[in-house]
């Protein structure tokens, strides 16, 4: 957004609007004395919540006079925004920013901070409250307007999270080899292919841009957009939550199939198998690995992509596995119906994951596509696990935010 410096200066003299906030900064003692943290936070979080916009540092407001910003403190400064906008807005919000240079009105060069702000998937609150932005000043939201836009990006959506579009991403950020296994071949442009499949989402001010599910199964590096769509494996030696007792560890990214094939593979590398040779030999697995798949695909597919700061966290101990996957139960499940109905969080999501082969070897699933969509994988996942054990799987809703499954390992002895 306004990326050569002449369109940024041309910009500036046209003075801010709803895409541009200018801010003259000042320091005192090694730290910014203006602007205050929370006034800037406030403006910053406004910007999120409305449209893409950026924010320069180092150019006064009134005046639109190039003021600079010494070329010692530029570290300072932007220490400054990425604290406001990682500790003092809530959630944080996304921001790029660019040391670049500008002439003054006398046409001396000066070094300024461009900080690009995307508008946001989620509605941010900043030390004031909740913000937009109208014309070149934020506004306080009013409830209703505030309701209507945690409608649009919240639990409680018109359009399905993972069909809305992701900031600052595009066509080309997905790869043709991972998109081209949900179309078939057409005449018709790759563009509109993929709108209709919604791996692409129009905005209102006519940008294409990918949806979120396009971003999660279509793109080689999902979390460069979506920091938290990952799993977190560990294991730990003996039954305790301990870093002290970790043995393996690993942020398992990349699209969900991948992600469900690495978190397979953490499984096989970690599980401990137990031999016996009467009256042939015969391996005993602590986990089922049929039961431990559907468990995995289950948390990628029907996670709420929504919560911020939550991701998917894999545990594996010397007597359990715990997976545990962000959101509440979707629609009307509850924990004594899980194993009796059939209900999903992510449509889109669940019917692409239904079309997508497994190709690789991952253990006996005895799965030819990653979902079936018939509502088997709980009553899997507890039958499998309990036949191994001797012990039904256990599952928690913590806090109405977070489902936790418990798989009892088989006794190896």
């Amino acid at each position: 957004m306004f990326d050569s410096p002449e369109e940024l200066l041309q910009k500036i003299r046209l003075g801010e609007d709803i895409s541009l906030e200018l801010k003259t900064i000042r320091f005192r003692g090694g730290r910014v004395s203006e602007p205050k943290s929370d006034d800037l936070a406030d403006e910053l979080a406004a910007i999120a919540n409305t449209h893409d916009g950026v924010l320069v540092l180092g150019v006064d407001d009134k005046t639109r006079e190039i003021d600079g910003i010494p070329v010692a403190d530029l570290e300072t400064a932007e220490r400054f925004v990425y604290e406001i906008c990682n500790e003092s807005i809530k959630p944080p919000a996304l921001f790029r920013v660019f040391r670049i240079q500008l002439p003054d009105s006398a046409g001396v060069a000066k070094p300024v901070l461009k900080i690009e702000i995307p508008r946001s998937l989620f509605v941010h609150e900043s030390p004031g409250g909740y913000f937009h932005r109208q014309g070149s000043s934020k506004r306080k939201m009013p409830p209703d307007y505030l309701g209507r836009l945690f409608q649009q990006r919240s639990q409680a959506r018109l359009i399905r999270f993972e069909e809305q579009s992701v900031p600052q991403s595009g066509m080309s950020d997905l790869s043709d080899e991972l998109w081209r296994r949900f179309t078939t071949r057409s005449n018709e442009p790759s563009e509109i292919v993929l709108l209709k499949r919604n791996l692409l989402s129009k905005e209102e001010n006519g940008a294409i841009r990918s949806s979120v599910a396009g971003v999660l199964l279509c793109s080689e590096h999902p979390e460069r957009f979506l920091p938290n769509a990952f799993i977190e494996a560990v294991r730990y030696r003996g039954v305790r939550q301990d870093s002290n007792y970790q043995t393996d560890a690993q942020k398992i990214c990349g699209p969900l199939d991948q992600q469900i094939n690495q978190a397979m593979a953490f499984l096989k590398r970690n599980q401990t198998i137990m031999a016996t040779k009467e009256p042939h030999r015969i391996e005993v697995p602590q986990f089922s690995e049929r039961a431990v798949f559907e468990a995995v695909v289950n948390a990628v597919a029907h996670r709420d992509y929504s919560i911020f700061g939550s991701k998917i966290r894999f545990f594996m101990f010397d007597d359990r596995l715990e997976i545990y996957s962000p959101g509440p139960l979707p629609n009307t499940v509850t924990i004594d119906s899980i194993a009796l109905r059939q209900a999903t969080r992510n449509e889109l999501i669940t019917s692409l994951l239904a079309e997508t082969p497994i190709t690789e070897t991952i253990g006996d699933v005895m799965r030819g596509f990653y979902m079936e969509k018939r509502g088997d994988g709980v009553p899997i996942i507890l039958h499998e696990s309990e036949k191994l054990s001797g012990k039904i799987p256990l599952y928690r809703l913590i806090d109405n935010s977070e489902l936790m499954l418990t798989i009892f390992s088989a006794r190896m002895e």
